[in-house]
């Protein structure tokens, strides 16, 4: 790689990729929050319909990503930019994708379920796209680890912004919009509501990728430009060459996994467990706080223990913080409790398994004499998509085997004990067990190692 200025990245351009973490992220928790929530609740749609809408978008998304990606990382913008123009090119479908996941059709079941995929398939295209500066830009922006940490360490103070924002400020955004009006559980009557509030959400992404837009800007270019085009089997042998990738992808998809647990299972946990949905506001509130705290001591305490040690102690976290709401899950103070390890679990792992990625373009880059940045940055976006998508089936399954009934939801009744019981274990040992698994996968990654043996490699022909 070769960059453009030696000087580090300013603060007014952290506050941009900022920014697009936070408006990105308020998004995402409203999505993954309420929009299994919207379905069974609202639109009062079966959860194995659901889950099965879930797989059928699960399957698009292993087919379109990877070639999303490959044709993404063969484009390159008048400008000699690779990733940042996509910010202008994908602001309004993906704010439109949003807002349509929402609106509720007024047509049957049936209707309900054809339309949902639909609409689900143009939202995950423009997710893609979505994804390529978000996971891009931070390797791009400078070849230098301390200014790529630091920037991470930015992006992952506006995703627990965007975090908190999303969970904890939500219920009062449907209010102002004219929803829980008489009632503490979102139920069938808060849909105009809850669509008001999806058009706000809309409105962020696009204020978040043109402010990214305007302040960022590529430094890093490929050693030697090449014309020449990759095709989809040839890139993959680059991504697969590199162990680091492939070991990355796992922990990413890990930490997916624990975040969509997190906020798919906390509304139902307040409304079904607590029998009030307000009271997802305080506990994400106390999530938000720990993300804050550690978006900002995280890079001081990977410089202090080393990546591998960093990542082993955020698994640890998570489980440590678990370990009481599983022996007494109705204990308000053990959600508190939890919430507050996961968050400084999870935040740990969001700026450690970014860092390590911005690593990874280069060493593909050393390995093969080409950046992937593009495409580098689609896998991890479909690790992510696996994960979500792994959740929404677990979870929407797990339900309808414990006998949740949608019926009661939008009558404001309490599930049975089972249903009440699962929605714990989804928020506790289930969780619990993937920190463990994060655990096993950040102790095989070690990007300075594989650079190192790649340099030696190349200087060695």
């Amino acid at each position: 790689m070769k960059k453009e200025s030696s000087r580090t990245v300013g603060f007014l351009e952290k506050l941009g990729f900022m920014s697009f973490s936070t408006s990105t992220n308020i998004v995402f928790n409203f999505k993954s929050t309420y929009y299994k929530y919207f379905l069974t609740s609202i639109l009062l749609i079966d959860p194995v319909a659901v889950s099965n809408m879930v797989l059928i978008g699960t399957i698009w998304d292993i087919v379109n990503d990877p070639l999303l990606g490959v044709w993404a990382n063969n484009v390159k913008f008048r400008s000699g930019e690779k990733v940042r123009p996509w910010l202008l090119y994908i602001a309004v479908p993906y704010a439109l994708g949003m807002v349509l996941l929402f609106t509720d059709f007024g047509v049957s079941e049936r209707w309900d379920i054809i339309l949902g995929i639909a609409v689900f398939f143009l939202y995950e295209i423009a997710n893609t796209f979505r994804g390529i500066p978000y996971n891009g830009m931070g390797a791009l922006a400078s070849g230098d680890d301390s200014d790529r940490k630091s920037i991470n360490a930015y992006r992952s103070l506006g995703a627990c912004l965007g975090s908190g924002i999303g969970a904890v400020a939500v219920p009062m955004i449907v209010r102002a919009f004219g929803g829980l009006k008489g009632h503490k559980v979102i139920n069938s009557s808060d849909s105009p509501a809850i669509f008001r509030s999806a058009l706000f959400m809309g409105v962020l992404i696009m204020i978040g990728c043109l402010i990214h837009y305007f302040t960022t800007k590529e430094r890093v270019k490929q050693i030697k430009e090449s014309e020449e085009k990759i095709g989809i089997v040839e890139t993959y042998r680059m991504l697969f060459k590199c162990k680091s990738w492939v070991r990355n992808m796992f922990y990413v998809m890990s930490y997916g996994i624990s975040t969509c647990l997190l906020t798919s299972s906390i509304t139902y946990y307040c409304a079904y467990v607590l029998n009030d949905s307000g009271q997802s506001t305080p506990i994400m509130a106390v999530y938000l706080v720990a993300s804050v705290i550690f978006s900002i001591i995280t890079p001081r305490i990977d410089t202090l223990l080393g990546r591998k040690k960093t990542m082993a102690l955020a698994a640890i976290l998570q489980v440590i913080g678990k370990i009481p709401f599983i022996f007494a899950p109705t204990n308000v103070i053990n959600a508190y409790i939890n919430a507050f390890f996961t968050g400084m679990g999870l935040t740990m792992t969001f700026i450690l398994f970014n860092t390590n990625r911005n690593s990874i373009s280069d060493i593909v880059e050393v390995q093969n004499g080409r950046r992937l940045d593009a495409m580098v940055s689609t896998g991890d976006t479909l690790a992510s998509k696996l994960a979500e998508a792994a959740v929404d089936k677990l979870f929407l399954v797990a339900l309808a085997a414990a006998g949740f009934s949608a019926k009661l939801a939008d009558e404001g009744l309490m599930q049975n004990a089972a249903t009440q019981n699962m929605i714990n274990a989804l928020l506790g040992w289930i969780p619990a067990l993937v920190a463990i698994m994060m655990l096993f996968f950040a102790i095989g990654i070690d990007t300075q190692k594989e650079m190192r043996e790649s340099l030696a490699a190349k200087e060695g022909k």
